[in-house]
């Protein structure tokens, strides 16, 4: 049996997991307290890490959350360093991530695809 997920996979899922710890009990930045992070992708030499983030508030105020987390990245690489134990402590680049958005925009779409195709539908019921 092969092996489920790459060391890089759960390394990259636990900083996932503690910097979301730290934003929300640590940080104390309003700026980013209403985010939600996605997924950390770490590249192969664990130097840098790409965290990619949603907020509640969609694009507006993004560029207030970026600064926000840019301040923080210290203090968290920092606390991640105390939690995480790996050779090389990656740098943090922070990216929103607009695919939820995407989601439900494309989501709508088909809801209103489908309740058009049911209209027509029963216009040409009731036409027979």
């Amino acid at each position: 049996m092969g092996k489920d997920f790459s060391r890089a996979q759960r390394v990259s899922e636990q900083i996932r997991r503690e910097l979301a710890e730290l934003l929300r009990t640590e940080v104390k930045d309003p700026r980013v307290g209403f985010i939600t992070l996605t997924d950390v992708e770490i590249t192969p030499d664990y130097a840098h890490a790409k965290v990619f983030f949603t907020s509640m508030s969609g694009t507006d105020g993004l560029d207030e959350i970026l600064v926000g987390l840019r301040r923080a990245t210290g203090f968290l690489r920092r606390e991640l360093g105390r939690r995480v134990r790996i050779h090389t402590l990656p740098e943090l680049h922070f990216h929103y991530d607009a695919s939820v958005e995407r989601g439900a925009a494309l989501s709508a779409l088909i809801d209103q695809a489908v309740q058009e195709d049911q209209a027509r539908n029963r216009a040409a019921d009731d036409a027979d």
